[in-house]
């Protein structure tokens, strides 16, 4: 198992309050399968393209949870990543846990300064995406903020990520490399926006995870047909074309058509 850097978005998941109907929507969608003999897969299904990892669906236990999809940060270390994430000003919801009987990992869920939720998780038999920056599978992320200035701090000190600020006329926007790499397109792994007014006034920060798609339009549309809607429609940007889609239970990803320009993460 290949080693990854701190801080590389490394999972995702979502918890559903109908596991059953999240594998038709999905399935249908992306064109995934769902392992039914992994341990607890009644439960969490993990989401197979052509036979490798690309995500997995959680049966929500209690309806007060959110029905969202989870990014999942790498840390070596989750133990100290809580310790780290504390002293930075976040919190830690759910304390590192070891989960799966080889264990898979052990996993963490904390919320950034300006309350975002996310994931960390250390490898143990699992590292993670086993499949990514294909059609169906994941290839960016990247955090919706209110306050910039204390969730980039947040970021660094976490996850000691270098920085670039990308922003142009409208649009703030801080892009992420891990440690020790140029902070440049190249070496991206995700980044930092923010909330601005075109967004709902009760949009709360979040985690925003992107599936990579060969066209763009067509997905927005099955998305319909399958009881999903467009959350923000199709619209074009440098890195291609994308659109924010809430599934039919009220999940929210995004998808990526990188075509013409392309982008690897």
């Amino acid at each position: 198992m290949a080693e990854t850097a701190v801080g590389v978005p490394c999972w995702a998941d979502v918890m559903l309050p109908d596991l059953a109907a999240g594998k038709r929507f999905y399935g249908a969608l992306f064109g995934w399968t769902f392992d039914e003999d992994a341990e607890g897969a009644d439960s969490y299904a993990p989401a197979l393209l052509d036979g490798a990892c690309a995500a997995a669906l959680g049966q929500k236990t209690d309806g007060r949870m959110p029905t969202s999809w989870t990014q999942y940060l790498a840390a070596p270390d989750a133990v100290e990543t809580a310790e780290r994430i504390r002293a930075a000003g976040g919190v830690v919801i759910t304390e590192p846990l070891e989960v799966g009987t080889a264990p898979a990992g052990i996993l963490g869920i904390a919320a950034d300064p300006g309350g975002a939720v996310f994931g960390f998780w250390q490898p143990r038999s699992f590292g993670g995406f086993e499949v990514r920056s294909r059609t169906g599978a994941y290839v960016w992320t990247e955090v919706y903020v209110r306050e910039k200035h204390r969730v980039d701090a947040f970021y660094r000190e976490v996850f000691g990520y270098g920085t670039a600020d990308i922003s142009e006329e409208g649009f703030d926007f801080l892009l992420w490399a891990p440690e020790g790499e140029a902070p440049d397109e190249s070496n991206a792994v995700g980044g930092r926006c923010m909330i601005t007014d075109a967004f709902a006034e009760e949009m709360p920060p979040h985690f925003l995870t992107y599936f990579m798609v060969e066209d763009c339009e067509q997905t927005v549309l099955l998305a319909q047909e399958l009881g999903g809607r467009a959350v923000f429609p199709v619209e074009n940007s440098q890195y291609g074309r994308f659109a924010v889609i809430a599934d039919d239970q009220g999940a929210t990803f995004a998808v990526l058509d990188p075509a013409p320009s392309g982008r690897e993460s």
